[in-house]
Parts: structure tokens; C-alpha cells; sequence
């Protein structure tokens, strides 16, 4: 610990130094070596982590799992918390069962990472590449592989390196993959996957991913029908979903085809949904849950929310109503009491549900950004194994593995005067971080009143 108090007194004294009077010569130099010490300290914090691996478990710290304690700590997001695990998993050192010390998985770029030679970006290529190397090619041989790119890291720039690896690859297996071969099979499952990018500013979201030969024919059937001119069109009166278009429809229609096969998989969400066959899902039949404001109503202004913690601005609102595609939660603006909720007659415990959608936004442990449709609902003041009552007033939101972390010994919660919960972490958690979840809320770090009396 005295070395790392000795390394941040450096770091202080660097950071205090004056450069105006500093050659340029010079500061190019201090650069270079400030660079290289910077790329240095991944390789020691492999082996912290390897060290902690070694002697207790994330559960022992209160956490799930080792991605979730570094996000607690570091304040990492849990993307670059599993980065940072997986490289450690492969360029820290390593102990066999009896607790003989082993090589990392890839020596030769830990090596170079050690000695300062690698930046993120480098790792990152020589990785990705030793996954795609075919596992029909022996021990030896991808050794080889991975030093001969390791060495190309070490003094060429990342985009050098890909172009080497992609021709290593080349090399490795000239024909390529066997479309029916079990490994290709394997190895297409693990690389499928869709994903929904956060909104922007005007209420857009990116969507891409990978998907599977099966997935694809699936849609090389539908996008000829369903994204044809004059299908699914959102600027008709009343869009063609099924038949054939009128003459007028495809005649007026001036989407492009990217913009005719968004409306398409939109209108295939829409008709999922509308079906009545996909059941309930934590308590609620499966649909969009949609929360606003009487004003905002009235008026035919604003933006609402939904259920996965995205706006939707009112236009959109009034036209799902319109055709009850929605659960509705209304909330008078000066009281905050709602006035409407959900759509059938008997709401007891939907409209339970539906509030804590409104109130919480989503799960409510600090930083989790899972929306309020993949929460269950948690006692935030006494559990019901101790005696709570299900009332909205002991209610919370909570994804199920934050609310298996509430146990004896673990993490606790509290609801404050404000009727926010805060999440108490274990003490080998505890950094003084916030106990609130603000990030379905972000309009309350603008507040200037910060009061967490409970």
C-alpha cells in the first residue's frame, strides 16, 4: 500500500507542475513516458484482481458477482466492468488447482501490456482475434498466433494490427468455416443477439446486433410484403397491414426502403402485442405502459413515459390510446395523485403496479438501469417474511437480482420522507457513494435541494 501512496504523491506532484516554461521537446517526452505509465497499470490491476479472486467471492463483498463489485467501487458501467474482468481472465496470472502459478491464457501480450507497449485498443484487436481463430488449429500453433500479434502490437498502430490479424485468420483457415459444421453452428449462436441503444435527445434509438441464417429468412419473407409501398404506413389514415395497397396508398408512399422495413418490424411489434397471446409479464398483461400528466393530456403536449424508462412524446400517446394498445396512469400536476390508471375496471393489483411504474421509473438499487417492465416489486421498509404488508407505501421496484442482494448481513433499504429508496450497502461495499437511483430520474441532479432525511 506505501508504494501506491508513494505512486499518487507522484501523480500529485505532476498534475501541480507547471508546463509553460517546459521545450516542446520536453513536453513531447513527458507525454510519451506519462502514455506509457498509464498503459502499465492495467497489468497490475490483473493481478489485484487475480489476488482478490483468490482470496473471497463478490458474494462474501455483498455484490452478485465480480462485475457488479466494480461497478459499486470504481463506479464503473457494467459494460466496462465486464471488459476489464475478462481481460484480467486473460492476461492476469493464474494458479492451477493445487496452487502452482500458471502463465496468463495469452503471455505474450500480458507481457507487452506489462511493459507498456499496449493500449486498450491493441488488446482489445488480439482478443477479439484469438476468439475467431478455429478450434481445429493445435496448441502450438495459436500460441505462435498470439505472440506474432502481440509483437505487431507492440510497434504498430491498432489499425496495422487489424489488418495483420484478419490476414492471420486468412492463413489459419484459407477455406473458411464449414456453413453445417458444429463449430460454425456454436459459434453463430454465441455471436447472435439484438440490442436497443438509449434514446437521443429527440426521443431516436440506435438498434442493431447480429442475427442467425434462421432469423434472416424470417425477415427476407416478410420485409417484401410488409415493407412494400404502400404497407404499414404511418402517414395513412388508416396504414395497410394486411391485403394489398390501394393504388392511392403506394402512389403517395415516399419512405425509403430502410424507413418501409422500420414500419414493417414496428407494425410486427404492434400485431404481437395486440394478439392478447403473449400473457402477463410481473403482474401486468403484456402491452406498453404509459405514464403522464392531465395537462400534459389535455393539452396534446410534452412528452410521456413509458414503462422501459423511454419518452414518447403525446402525439404518440393519444394514437395508442386511441387504439388501447396501452396501460395509461394520469397523475394530477400539483398534487402528483393519479387520477386514472390502467384500462379495465378492476385494477387493485395492476394499478399498484402501474404507480410504482410512474414513481420508480424502474429498479430502484443505485446505477441499475433495468426500466420498471423487467423490476419486481420489492418491500423497501419491511419484508413480507418479516411481517411487511403489500401497500403501495412499503413498495418499491426492484430487478430480481438486486432484490435477492436484501438479506441479513447484506444490502438494506429504507424509504425517505420524500418517498425515495435508498439502498444501505454492506460495509465491505461502502464508499460513501449515493443511496438513490437518480438514473430514471436525472431531472433530480439538477435540484438544488439534495435532502436525504429520512
Amino acid at each position: 500500500m506505501e508504494v501506491v501512496v508513494d505512486l499518487l504523491a507522484a501523480l500529485d506532484k505532476v498534475s501541480g507542475a507547471s508546463m509553460d516554461d517546459v521545450s516542446v521537446a520536453d513536453l513531447l517526452e513527458i507525454q510519451t513516458a506519462l502514455e506509457q505509465a498509464h498503459r502499465r497499470i492495467p497489468a497490475v490491476t490483473h493481478r489485484i484482481q487475480a489476488a482478490l479472486s483468490r482470496r473471497t467471492g463478490p458474494s462474501e463483498l455483498g455484490a452478485r458477482s465480480w462485475a457488479d463489485a466494480l461497478s459499486i467501487r470504481l463506479r464503473l458501467s457494467k459494460t466496462e466492468a465486464c471488459r476489464r474482468l475478462s481481460q484480467a481472465e486473460l492476461l492476469g496470472p493464474r494458479q492451477s488447482i493445487t496452487g502452482e502459478p500458471l502463465d496468463p491464457i495469452y503471455p505474450a501480450t500480458a507481457a507487452a501490456l506489462a511493459r507498456g507497449e499496449l493500449t486498450a485498443e491493441h488488446v482489445g484487436i488480439i482478443t477479439a482475434t484469438m476468439k475467431k481463430i478455429p478450434p481445429s488449429v493445435d496448441a502450438q500453433t495459436r500460441a505462435k498466433a498470439e505472440a506474432d500479434l502481440a509483437a505487431v502490437a507492440a510497434t504498430q498502430c491498432p489499425e496495422s494490427l487489424r489488418r495483420v490479424a484478419r490476414l492471420l485468420l486468412q492463413m489459419l483457415d484459407p477455406d473458411g468455416p464449414d456453413p453445417n459444421g458444429d463449430d460454425t453452428v456454436d459459434r453463430r449462436e454465441l455471436m447472435r443477439g439484438v440490442f436497443l441503444g438509449p434514446q437521443d435527445e429527440d426521443g431516436m434509438s440506435n438498434f442493431w446486433g447480429k442475427i442467425t441464417p434462421e432469423f434472416r429468412a424470417y425477415l427476407e419473407a416478410a420485409f417484401p410484403k410488409l415493407a412494400g409501398k404502400g404497407m404499414c404506413n404511418p402517414d395513412d389514415e388508416q396504414p395497410c397491414t394486411t391485403g394489398t395497397p390501394s393504388a392511392e396508398a403506394i402512389a403517395a408512399d415516399t419512405r425509403s426502403l430502410g424507413q418501409r422495413q422500420h414500419d414493417a418490424l414496428m407494425a410486427l411489434a404492434r400485431a404481437a402485442l395486440m394478439s392478447g397471446q403473449l400473457g402477463d409479464h410481473n403482474g401486468l398483461p403484456v402491452s406498453v405502459v404509459v405514464t403522464t400528466t392531465l395537462t400534459q393530456l389535455h393539452e396534446a403536449a410534452g412528452v410521456a413515459r413509458t414503462g422501459g424508462g423511454s419518452t414518447l412524446p403525446m402525439r404518440d400517446v393519444i394514437r395508442l390510446a386511441a387504439h388501447s394498445y396501452l396501460w395509461l396512469t394520469v397523475f394530477d400536476d400539483a398534487t402528483g395523485i393519479p387520477l386514472y390508471l390502467g384500462r379495465t375496471k378492476r385494477i387493485a393489483s395492476p394499478g399498484q403496479r402501474l404507480v410504482l411504474y410512474a414513481r420508480e421509473g424502474g429498479c430502484t438499487f443505485p446505477g441499475c438501469p433495468v426500466s420498471a417492465y423487467r423490476s419486481q416489486t420489492h418491500h423497501a421498509v419491511t419484508d413480507f417474511g418479516a411481517g411487511g404488508h403489500t401497500d403501495i407505501d412499503n413498495e418499491t421496484l426492484a430487478c430480481g437480482p438486486h432484490n435477492r442482494l436484501v438479506k441479513e448481513g447484506g444490502w438494506t433499504t429504507r424509504l425517505r420522507a420524500d418517498g425515495r429508496v435508498e439502498w444501505i450497502p454492506p460495509p465491505l461495499l461502502d464508499t460513501g457513494q449515493t443511496r438513490i437511483n437518480s438514473l430514471h430520474h436525472p431531472e433530480e441532479l439538477l435540484r438544488e435541494d439534495g435532502s436525504d432525511d429520512p
